[in-house]
């Protein structure tokens, strides 16, 4: 008896331990967006499907779901609807980042208020958001929808946040990302090494392990010519965009780009920039950007 009542003390112990646990790690990542749910951005898992109920906007009658499958080779998004407007023809589904930009997902047909479709999308983090509108092209709580996407029961939403960004066009905006605050991207000490051809080194790791990337510096007529070569890209998820930005004084100048689209296993990237000193870093996208917003970076630094 006594044996027993030490396990169960044991049992009761632990279960309180770990309910404190959850509690605490709960409390430190739940983030709350939007109270009225206009802004439902999470992250989808690999290889687990995952049921979301798209929510009516107010005053219109139907229902709606969308089953949500990501895989090494994109994002399926299935939709179902009925109960909806006799009079619906064709609405249009998109898939919103948590910058607030669209990505067209296609037409949904409906008949007698059922509407089925099916879309692949590269992306793995947004909001779904079924609109009468064609050509949506970014997403504020104002925008005419029809349904839009809850978070999921057990998912925490993607986090928002600022920063200042120069594209290359020279425009300077203030956009919204998913990283908090800038990133944290260390300066070369470029000047150290005018005068011939610098070679930085990049390994990846995570989803990305045993991808690696070289970039190459040197100083022309004032100017820094960069290249950068990828090799093995078939270890890289389908449809990521490796992205190349310098960092300097004014934000972030994007330099290329090239996309894992399965064909090729090496690939490169060319470009210039005019800043004194500067960082460099990588960014894996989802969709074509012109500024970074990816949680996943990584910065190069000079091979001794």
């Amino acid at each position: 008896m006594h044996r027993l009542m030490r396990h169960f003390g044991f049992l009761a112990v632990a279960t309180l331990f770990l309910a404190m646990a959850a509690n605490a790690q709960d409390t430190k990542t739940k983030v709350v967006m939007n109270s009225d749910g206009s802004y439902s951005v999470i992250e989808y898992p690999m290889d687990k499907e995952v049921n979301v109920r798209l929510l009516p906007m107010q005053g219109l009658s139907g229902t709606g779901m969308a089953r949500v499958m990501r895989t090494a080779n994109g994002t399926k998004v299935y939709f179902d609807f009925s109960n909806s407007p006799a009079d619906w023809k064709e609405v249009y589904a998109y898939a919103v980042d948590p910058a607030g930009r669209t990505t067209y997902l296609g037409p949904i047909d409906f008949s007698s208020g059922v509407g089925k479709a099916e879309f692949t999308t590269p992306s793995d983090r947004f909001m779904l958001v079924v609109s009468p509108t064609e050509n949506l092209t970014t997403w504020e709580p104002t925008t005419s929808y029809y349904f839009r996407s809850e978070v999921p029961a057990g998912y925490k939403i993607v986090p928002r946040g600022t920063a200042m960004i120069r594209t290359n066009s020279g425009a300077v905006d203030t956009v919204v990302q998913t990283t908090s605050g800038t990133y944290d991207v260390p300066m070369l000490g470029w000047q150290k090494y005018h005068g011939k051809t610098t070679e930085l080194k990049l390994n990846f790791a995570g989803e990305m392990s045993g991808l690696q990337a070289h970039a190459y510096l040197k100083p022309v007529s004032g100017k820094t010519q960069i290249r950068m070569t990828f090799d093995d890209l078939q270890k890289a998820p389908m449809g990521k965009r490796f992205v190349l930005w310098t960092s300097g004084p004014d934000g972030y100048t994007k330099i290329g780009q090239v996309v894992h689209a399965g064909k090729k296993d090496t690939a490169e990237i060319r470009g210039e920039t005019a800043l004194s000193d500067f960082g460099l870093f990588l960014t894996a996208e989802d969709i074509d950007v012109d500024r970074p917003t990816s949680r996943i970076y990584s910065t190069f630094t000079v091979v001794p």
